[in-house]
């Protein structure tokens, strides 16, 4: 059976992470590692995490980041791992049941270097919202893929794969997942999916990223949307995938971003690069196939974003 290591960053996480870990370590035997990477954690985390390593001494295995930010202990986790495959997951979400099971047999059945998977976001009120998989068995999945702009979460990745292509997060950022992952699938020769929701995305209003419009971390997306455009470039497939980046850029920019720069005293400079970004990489944006057959009400939200906040 092949070898599966988790890796999770941790930084003050006391509220979710035992739920976390008691749904990763309910089958053991599964599972050849977890390595939690404690990020400068000032709660109680760090100590949740040694009890599940004296609990789980030949499973669980606790490691200190000298540095800052999930993409720095996720680089760190992936250095320290040994397993055939590694899983990156969040320390506030949890997985389900049968994940591990149907991905480990999914792994040793087809040997894919990439395998994703659908998830499910929870949120506070009780709501609750599927979250995607590109299935390979469309006939534009790789273009999908860019499209969705899957999370860490969402992959069992080949580590071996992983570490040849030289894939690593960018550190000290936000959005350093954005810069990376819609990109993984230009190197998968081998690739699958399941489409089962496998893990449950949790709303946390306390989490880096959400806390991230009261700072200039906000920011952080144009840097993360240039490194991305440039991957692509690099591959010399930024013009097969205009269309797919393009709606990446708008739906980033005109929508997650825009909800950031309404609250952020960096608002102004947002709404300003946003635009100056857009009209840099995409000044034909509005004709955008999939903006155009978005809903009218998004449509509306958008053009509105772009042409009604204030400029500095």
């Amino acid at each position: 059976m092949l070898k599966l290591s988790i890796i999770i960053p941790v930084f003050n996480a006391e509220k979710y992470l035992t739920r976390c870990l008691k749904s990763i370590l309910a089958y053991p035997k599964l599972i050849h590692e977890v390595i939690i990477v404690s990020d400068h954690s000032t709660d109680e985390s760090s100590k949740i995490a040694r009890a599940f390593q004296e609990k789980f001494p030949d499973k669980v295995k606790v490691f200190c980041s000298t540095h800052t930010g999930a993409g720095a202990s996720r680089n760190l986790g992936v250095v320290k791992s040994t397993g055939d495959y590694i899983w990156f997951i969040d320390a506030d979400d949890y997985i389900a049941k049968d994940a591990i099971s149907k991905l480990i047999h999914l792994a040793n059945k087809t040997k894919a270097e990439l395998i994703m998977f659908g998830a499910e976001r929870r949120f506070n009120d009780g709501a609750k919202l599927y979250v995607q998989a590109a299935s390979p068995k469309q006939p534009d999945f790789r273009h999908l893929f860019v499209r969705l702009g899957p999370g860490p979460w969402q992959f069992l990745i080949d580590r071996k794969w992983w570490i040849k292509n030289n894939f690593v997060f960018k550190e000290g950022v936000i959005h350093e997942d954005v810069e990376l992952l819609p990109s993984l699938i230009l190197y998968a020769k081998k690739y699958d999916c399941i489409l089962d929701p496998l893990y449950f995305y949790c709303e946390n209003t306390d989490s880096v990223l959400h806390t991230a419009a009261k700072t200039k971390k906000c920011c952080d997306i144009f840097s993360a949307l240039e490194g991305l455009y440039y991957r692509f470039k690099r591959a010399s497939a930024e013009k097969e995938y205009a269309d797919d980046l393009e709606w990446f850029f708008i739906w980033n920019l005109l929508n997650d971003s825009a909800k950031d720069f309404q609250k952020s005293p960096y608002g102004k400079y947002g709404w300003r690069k946003t635009r100056n970004m857009l009209r840099e990489y995409f000044p034909n944006w509005r004709k955008n196939k999939y903006l155009k057959r978005s809903s009218l009400r998004f449509r509306v939200k958008i053009f509105i974003n772009y042409h009604c906040r204030p400029k500095m």
